[in-house]
This record gives C-alpha cells, sequence and structure tokens, in this order.
C-alpha cells in the first residue's frame, strides 16, 4: 500500500470516529461588595473587622453562594439581606441573584517599615470550594466595589476599594487527587487606608524638629559659655529619646526599624556631631582671631547640620 492511500484510510476512519465533546466553559459569577463599617485595626494580632453586602449575579445551573471566605478568622454573621423576599431571586433578564449581609474578623499582614507615613491594602478573599476555575469563575460586576459614604475611619483616610479577580493556586490537592481540585477563583475586595500626612507632620515631625533647633543653637551661643553650650545637646538627645519611646509603646514589637525609627537615628547622630564639636572647641580660650574664626566655623556647621537633617528626612520619606 502506497502512501498516498495509507493517508487516505487514516483520514476516512477519522472522519467515521466521534468528535471528542468541546470543554464547557466555566459558569461566570459577578460579584460585588459594599463596605458599611470597618473598625478595630489590631496591628499586634494582625486583624481587623470589617461589616459588609456582597451580592451574586449568575445565569446557570451552579449555586456560587456557598463561599468561602479564604482570610476570616472568625465570621459569626453571615444572613440573607433583609431586603430580598426570597433568598435567591430571579431578574427580568432572567439573571439569578441573591445578596448577603457578613460580619467577620479578617486577617491582614501589617507591615509598619513605612510609620507613620504606611498605608495598607486591606482585603477580604472568597472563593467556592466546591468548584474549580474549571467550573466556576468570580468576575467584578459593574460599579462592584462601594464604601458607605458616611464610613468615617478616625485616623485614617480612604485611598479608595476596587474588586478583582485571580486564579490561585494551591499548589496541592490536600491528599486526595481523585476529587480535590487544585486551583479556584478567587475574588478580592481591596480598600486602601493610610495615616494622615498631618499625623506625620505635626504630631512626629514637629517636636523632634524642635529638638534639633534647640541642639543646634548651641553652636551659635558664644565659645565662652561651656556649660550652657554642652546642656542643650545634652538635653535634646535625652528628649529625642523620651519622645521615641512614646510612640513605639503604641506600635506592635517588630523586628526591624520604621521610617521614624530612622529618622531619630539620624537626629542622634548629628545631635552627637554637635557635642563632640563643642567639646572639641574647649573652653573659648585663645586670641580673638582664633575665637572670631571659631564662631564663624561653627555657625557653618549649624548651617550644615540643618540642611543635612532636612535632607536626611526627605530622601528617608521618598525612598
Amino acid at each position: 500500500m502506497n502512501k498516498t492511500l495509507f493517508s487516505a484510510c487514516i483520514l476516512f476512519v477519522a472522519l467515521l470516529l466521534p468528535a471528542a465533546p468541546a470543554q464547557a466553559a466555566p459558569q461566570p459569577v459577578q460579584t460585588g461588595m459594599y463596605l458599611v463599617n470597618l473598625y478595630g485595626l489590631n496591628m499586634e494580632e494582625h486583624s481587623f473587622y470589617a461589616d459588609f453586602y456582597i451580592w451574586f449575579k449568575w445565569k446557570g445551573d451552579i449555586d456560587p453562594t456557598n463561599i468561602e471566605f479564604v482570610n476570616a478568622i472568625e465570621k459569626w454573621s453571615m444572613n440573607n439581606a433583609t431586603f430580598d423576599e426570597d433568598s435567591t431571586k430571579v431578574l427580568k433578564d432572567g439573571t439569578n441573584y441573591r445578596i448577603f449581609r457578613i460580619e467577620a474578623r479578617f486577617f491582614h499582614a501589617f507591615s509598619l517599615n513605612r510609620f507613620p507615613l504606611d498605608r495598607h491594602a486591606l482585603d477580604i478573599q472568597i472563593e467556592n470550594p466546591e468548584y474549580p476555575i474549571d467550573q466556576l469563575i468570580y468576575v467584578p460586576d459593574t460599579n462592584a466595589a462601594a464604601v458607605r459614604k458616611s464610613l468615617n475611619l478616625v485616623g485614617w483616610e480612604d485611598e479608595g476599594c476596587k474588586i478583582s479577580t485571580r486564579l490561585h493556586d494551591y499548589g496541592t490537592n490536600f491528599g486526595n487527587p481523585e476529587e480535590n481540585a487544585q486551583v479556584f477563583s478567587n475574588l478580592t475586595y481591596t480598600i486602601t487606608l493610610a495615616r494622615p500626612f498631618s499625623y506625620f507632620l505635626l504630631k512626629m515631625l514637629l517636636p523632634i524638629f524642635v529638638v534639633m533647633l534647640v541642639s543646634i543653637g548651641a553652636l551659635l551661643a558664644h565659645p565662652e559659655f561651656v556649660d550652657t553650650r554642652s546642656s542643650l545637646p545634652i538635653g535634646g538627645l535625652l528628649t529625642a529619646v523620651f519622645l521615641q519611646q512614646s510612640y513605639s509603646g503604641a506600635l506592635p514589637d517588630v523586628g526591624y526599624m520604621v521610617l521614624m525609627d530612622k529618622i531619630y537615628l539620624l537626629c542622634y547622630a548629628l545631635i552627637s556631631m554637635i557635642l563632640l564639636q563643642i567639646i572639641r572647641a574647649g573652653d573659648g580660650k585663645g586670641t580673638p582671631e582664633a575665637i572670631k574664626a571659631l564662631i564663624a566655623r561653627e555657625r557653618l556647621y549649624a548651617k550644615l547640620f540643618l540642611a543635612i537633617f532636612v535632607a536626611g528626612i526627605m530622601v528617608l520619606c521618598l525612598f
């Protein structure tokens, strides 16, 4: 049998075989969230409390409302919203609709390395543990993410919220390769909170800036006033230590320096250099020309230390 006849036979047999069924597309579920309350941000326990509405709109046989909150720590309420007559409502276009009100506590790993300019993207993640990604997929509804307009988060500024969807690959079959899937549709509601800049400028930076001005002022005093000149940076150093302890006690115990710690470290270094210069200058005795040159040099040092402090703060805040 030549090659042409053999190829024709193979093609004829392939046409007679039944076509493989096309794989069905996953059922899409339009999902949205409306945040009612957000409170109890606990940075030591890495958690927060949220009260919100969540709704689902879908067409198909799969009920997508049997959800699991991936990052929930405690969930004590998941009720059908009272403004729905039935648990599941059918809209005019034939879309199934269901809404819940949830109250729960969620986990969030707070990072404080930028304190007090820190911002935190708090998230609420949902999945359906019964149906993998090839059967069910959650997608954001139109205008899906919203926050109650009258919600006032004391000490924080709301920088907006959003809903996103992604694949969540667990990387394991949980010990059952025949039934347990690995990849699920994960829908995440995220709200970003930031501390007000006025908190950093007025409550955190202003006191240490005054301390630095007083310490630098010691270089402007006449060299003969040794006791006065040395007492200013020493007092400034002790005050800086006290100020640092006052805010450190309100933060959880972390194993790294936050932004404010780095600013205080810069402050300690500059005050120490001021004190060393005062000691180096001695009692201010010498010829009038030497005293005049020392005064001019120390005024230059004062400007230099102030410029280093301001520039150092800017660099630390930007990077």
